[in-house]
């Protein structure tokens, strides 16, 4: 799945709750320890809610303490973007579905090894497959 997805606003409104809308289109944020992918363990792959594209692994995932699921490492370099976002008055890493651009939430270096990372993602912009019938 690697071919872009460009829709109008008025596409994405009439395609995603308004929580969606406001999470992964206006980068908005879930509030902390609300997530239903939060303490979330069982196997199988987190996709981009959005479009489908694969983003983490549950093998990468883990319990951060931030309130937000937590993930050292994505599916696939390729399968998100980063850029600056420099709102609320402080500098972090915005994280992106290289797919359909929808806003996942920010990456920081805090992290566990291998990678040392903490991307730190909304549930709402997740949707989880699981492996072997797993949900």
């Amino acid at each position: 799945m690697s071919n872009k997805i460009t829709k109008t606003d008025a596409e994405w409104r009439a395609e995603l709750t308004p929580e969606e809308y406001r999470i992964m289109r206006e980068k908005g944020t879930e509030r902390a320890f609300t997530g239903e992918y939060y303490e979330h363990d069982a196997d199988g792959v987190y996709r981009c809610a959005a479009c489908g594209q694969p983003l983490f692994d549950s093998q990468t995932k883990y319990h951060s303490g931030s309130g937000w699921p937590s993930f050292y490492a994505p599916v696939a370099g390729e399968n998100v973007d980063k850029a600056a976002d420099f709102g609320h008055f402080m500098i972090r890493t915005e994280v992106k579905c290289s797919r359909c651009g929808a806003h996942l939430g920010h990456v920081f270096d805090d992290g566990p090894q291998p990678t040392g990372l903490r991307y730190c993602i909304n549930s709402v912009s997740l949707e989880f497959a699981g492996r072997e019938g797993e949900g």
